[in-house]
């Protein structure tokens, strides 16, 4: 499993704590920075990781921001992808299993880097349910 990696500034910390803690996993990762807490625009790095997940390169990613917001509506722009902004661990287990999302944008300013790995953690091991799920999945492409 490769998993991408985005943040801006004020997703920078929560970043860094999920990185760690995959890379302590053995989990491959490609990390697009942002690479300290300086200000920064969260789009430079919510488009490099959709693309990842887009080509092929990457399963899944993980992108975090201020509110989760900003990353998941810039990858949300990509084909094929399904980002989903969750702030606890109910919401990361029903995107994946109901919604087959393949990246998860978390809001660093309102959770903790602990909530977050959980978060990560949860999203990673939970499969798609698939069933009736898979027709309202097909549905969401405008394409």
């Amino acid at each position: 499993m490769t998993i991408a990696l985005g943040a801006d500034h004020a997703g920078f910390e929560v970043k860094q704590a999920i990185l760690k803690s995959l890379q302590e996993q053995n989990i491959a990762c490609m990390d697009y920075g942002t690479y300290s807490p300086e200000r920064v625009d969260y789009p430079d790095f919510a488009h490099p990781v959709a693309e990842a997940v887009e080509q092929g390169a990457a399963n899944f990613g993980i992108l975090v921001c201020g509110s989760g917001n900003g990353v998941a509506m810039t990858a949300n722009k990509h084909q094929g992808i399904r980002a989903a902004l969750c702030w606890t661990e109910d919401i990361a287990r029903l995107a994946r299993l109901h919604n087959d999302a393949n990246i998860i944008a978390l809001p660093g300013r309102f959770i903790s880097a602990e909530e977050a790995v959980r978060m990560v953690e949860i999203f990673l091991q939970t499969g798609f349910e698939g069933g009736r799920h898979s027709e309202r999945v097909q549905k969401i492409s405008s394409c």
